[in-house]
This record gives structure tokens, sequence and C-alpha cells, in this order.
């Protein structure tokens, strides 16, 4: 295909996933409300747990601006479906990059992306259930002597909630890119062996300094599970490199 032709097709894989995009985030505007209820629980079950350990400590949530809350309903909508669309534009990517693999490299390419939407899923999912842990850890800092209420802007708190979610799901992408390297003969089992402590301390930075929250139960609820992903990746490259030896 001509670099013409690239772009068309690009166009048009294009067309098809903003018009997904657009399809889903309409749907998803006739259940706004369930869908807000879903992305506060978090700081439902916060203020639950808050209260259990720390009654005098109160909390509550605000919108502010004329234009804010219909701000909050385009924002909830749209990644909601972003979301939802998901399955139509990781097909759309795969449709326009597989004319340019080869057949074992298709292969490959499918295992992958088979591998990694679950784990991105699993790690969204990790993200959205330990946010209430990490937000009743840092209003539980709200100073007693002096009755304070925690007023919680709504957007900053979705924000926080799908930076968190996103950040996450990334991290626990961590062993594709890694048996990915393996499997094109970047990087050696035994060189990540070695390395292995390094990577296991560069975690835990991560981890520290990727969570929007700063208390160290997320901190530890992204490092435990990506160093437990990376040994399983090791482990994968392993028994690759020890088939191609035998090969």
């Amino acid at each position: 295909m001509s670099l013409a032709d690239h772009l068309r097709e690009l166009r048009y894989r294009l067309i098809i996933v903003v018009a997904a995009v657009v399809v889903a985030a309409c749907l998803a505007a006739i259940w706004y409300q369930p869908l807000y209820q879903l992305l506060m629980m978090p700081y439902l079950r916060a203020v639950d747990m808050l209260a259990e350990s720390n009654p005098q400590v109160k909390a509550s949530t605000v919108i502010s601006g004329v234009t804010a809350p219909f701000t909050l309903a385009l924002k909830v909508c749209a990644v909601t479906g972003l979301a939802a669309s998901s399955p139509v534009w990781i097909f759309q990517l795969w449709r326009f990059i597989a004319p340019g693999l080869l057949g074992k490299e298709r292969k490959y390419a499918l295992v992958f992306l088979g591998t990694a939407i679950p784990l991105f899923l699993a790690g969204v999912l990790v993200g959205y259930y330990i946010l209430p842990q990490g937000i009743a850890v840092l209003l539980a800092f709200t100073p007693s002597s002096v009755p304070v209420t925690n007023l919680l802007e709504v957007n900053g708190f979705l924000s926080l909630t799908l930076q968190l979610m996103v950040v996450f799901g990334l991290g626990f992408l961590m062993p594709v890119v890694v048996v990915g390297l393996n499997f094109l003969g970047v990087v050696s089992a035994n060189r990540l062996a070695k390395v292995r402590t390094y990577v296991i301390f560069g975690i835990f930075v991560f981890g520290a300094a990727a969570t929007p929250s700063t208390d160290p139960f997320s901190m530890l609820a992204l490092s435990l599970p990506m160093v437990v992903l990376y040994e399983a990746a090791e482990i994968v490259a392993r028994v690759h490199d020890r088939r191609l030896n035998k090969g």
C-alpha cells in the first residue's frame, strides 16, 4: 500500500472508532444516574469506613459552578463511551496493523492482545476497589481538635478515580511488555533474572509516583501485583528461551 492508501485506511478506521465512541456515549447518557452512582461508590464506601474508625471526621461532596453539573455529565458519558466501545477501537487497531504482519507475528500479536485486555481490565478493577481505603486513609488526617468538614469537589474526585484506574490498568500491562520483548529477542530470561532486584525497586518507585493518591496503601496495592506479574513474565520468558535452545 502507498502512503496515501495508508492514510485513507487510517481515516476510515478513525471514523469508525469515533462513531462507536459517540454512539456508546449517547447510550451512556440514558443511564447517567446509575453510572454516576457507580463512580461515586468508592467515596460512599470510604465515608462508611471513616464513620466507623473516625466518627468525628465529616465529609461532603460539592459541585462548584453553574456549568459544572453539565460538564460532569459529559465527562461521565464520554469516559463510559470510551470504555464501552473499547472492543471496537481495539479491533480497528488490529485491522489497521494486521496487513503489515507476517503469519507468525499475527499469531503472537493476537496472543498478546488477548492477554493485555484482561490484564488491563483487572488493573482497572483493582484500582476501583482499593480507592475507598485510600480515601479513608487520607481523610483520617483531618484534625479533630477543631470541627472541620471536608468538602470534596465531585469533578476532581472523578478525575482522581479515573487516573487511578488507568494507572493500575497500565501497570498491570507490564508483564505483556516484558514477555513481548523476550519473544522479540530484545531481552533474555537470564537478563531479566539479573536485573530483578532493580526492577522491583523501580516498580515500588513507580507505584509511589504514579498513584494519584499519596497513601501507602494505594502504592502497595499497585506495586505488589506488579512484582508478582513480573515474576510470572520471567517464568514465561524462561520457558520460551528453553524451547528456543532445544530447537
